[in-house]
């Protein structure tokens, strides 16, 4: 599509960091920053775009082609994708995308003709699809990104694919750690994810514009879990990142703490974690969101919240430090519309403006939840739509046209090296 038609297809005003520019990669970290194969700094501005439910497919694609979904990514100046498998994807990756919608309708409990029909949709949107496998549709999606230079983070988010997240989905807590409960744990299988993050990276060397794995979502303990000191934590991440590391030396590593990506603290208290086996490719990450458990003693309160942001993570930035290494806010987001504040309802509003200011603040990564404007099958609701997409229901053009004003701070470049 040319870029005339797809602005009057968008409707709306695109960002002037649109025409993203190409990095040089392979991309390193020195301290608290990302920096190209030059030694520049590279500030990842990216979108969450999900692919890790019961389909193991990126999202969207009954509604449009990648090409047009990879355009407005572009458009809007995202820089990067944060694009979520499952590890039942990364240990299974040569499923027909036909076949994998009619197992979609059994393991979401909904009906096998709306899933199939589902694929007729794809089939129609991207007529490659048929005969085609879940990785080659993978593969076509950070393709298309990359032709547009926009680079790729291979999320996983989840072991069973499905939605993410609650402390009773089986996916929060390695099953050979300690203090195992069947509710946080009975997917996460401890040797299944190393193997499927091991597929993956081997897997990445082949596909240019990856540029880095998040070795998973949202990691969460319940019960007796993380009672050891996270000592499980410090075992498992060390593995991940090991075996990542070893198939694909070129790419960053990015790891979360506990509490689903909210508290970073033990590598303050206890100690960080030995990222010697992959030295310049460490990366930290974490969420928040306005319901965000860890930080609502502050909520209400900006100076105060900010603060907290920091107590728990936002530490990492400081340089000189054992555990220095970028900080990239890999989830936030907010209702899209319906509210009073350009579309934000009261609480949202108050919740985003004082985490932009906090990120604009270190002037810190990011990625956005999420472009999708919906869902193949989520939580039973077949076509689900998602309120807190970038895009509408039908994939076509910006839910909210005001958020991209709301989000043009945050693509600023204010510090460096």
């Amino acid at each position: 599509m040319k870029l005339l038609s797809l602005l009057t297809v968008l409707g709306a005003t695109v960002l002037p960091a649109a025409l993203v520019a190409a990095q040089k990669l392979p991309l390193s970290t020195s301290s608290r920053w990302i920096l190209d194969a030059d030694g520049q700094r590279v500030k990842l501005r990216c979108v969450n775009w999900a692919g890790h439910q019961e389909a193991n497919l990126p999202e969207g694609l009954n509604k449009q082609s990648i090409d047009y979904i990879a355009d407005f990514i572009q458009q809007q100046g995202f820089n990067c994708v944060r694009l979520t498998y499952s590890i039942d994807h990364a240990l299974n990756p040569n499923v027909l995308v036909s076949d994998s919608f009619t197992a979609a309708a059994g393991a979401a409990g909904v009906s096998a003709t709306d899933m199939n029909n589902m694929y007729s949709q794809v089939a129609e949107k991207n007529p490659f699809v048929n005969g085609a496998t879940t990785r080659a549709v993978y593969e076509a999606v950070i393709a298309a990104l990359w032709k547009r230079n926009v680079m790729t983070i291979l999320d996983n988010h989840v072991s069973k694919a499905s939605w993410c997240c609650s402390i009773d989905d089986g996916n929060g807590w390695w099953d050979q750690g300690f203090g195992y409960n069947d509710m946080n744990s009975r997917y996460f299988k401890t040797q299944e994810w190393l193997d499927g993050l091991q597929a993956i990276a081997t897997w990445s060397v082949s596909q240019p514009g990856v540029i880095g794995m998040g070795l998973r979502n949202e990691i969460r303990e319940w019960l007796l879990q993380g009672t050891n000191g996270r000592a499980d934590w410090y075992n498992f991440l060390t593995q991940g990142a090991t075996r990542v590391h070893q198939a694909n030396p070129d790419l960053l590593i990015i790891m979360g703490g506990t509490q689903s990506a909210t508290d970073l603290t033990h590598i303050r208290i206890n100690h960080t974690i030995d990222w010697s086996a992959w030295q310049g490719k460490h990366v930290w990450e974490w969420h928040a969101y306005s319901f965000t458990v860890t930080f609502a003693l502050a909520k209400g309160n900006c100076d105060l919240l900010k603060q907290t942001y920091g107590l728990f993570d936002g530490f990492v930035l400081e340089q000189g430090k054992d555990f220095t290494a970028p900080l990239i806010l890999s989830e936030f987001g907010f209702g899209m519309t319906g509210g009073p504040n350009d579309g934000l309802s009261d609480d949202d509003n108050s919740y985003f403006q004082c985490l932009r200011d906090y990120v604009t603040g270190n002037d810190g990564e990011w990625a956005l939840w999420a472009v999708q404007g919906s869902y193949y099958v989520r939580q039973g609701a077949v076509g689900a739509d998602e309120s807190w997409g970038l895009l509408d229901t039908d994939w076509k053009g910006l839910r909210n046209p005001k958020v991209p004003d709301l989000l043009a701070p945050m693509f600023k470049v204010t510090q460096g090296p």
